[in-house]
């Protein structure tokens, strides 16, 4: 798994687990809001969105 694979996970976690939106979990990361719907939305078969 590379970082990018990693951090959306991480988010993806981050999202589900206390209910955050994207604005929280890029603020938490400290990426964009763009950055972390590109990743957790790559990611949809982890995490069902």
């Amino acid at each position: 798994m590379n970082v990018i694979d990693e951090r959306a996970t991480k988010l993806g976690e981050f999202i589900v687990e206390n209910k955050a939106t994207v604005r929280r979990a890029a603020k938490q990361f400290g990426v964009s809001k763009s950055t972390v719907h590109m990743e957790v939305t790559k990611q949809r078969g982890l995490f069902g969105l």
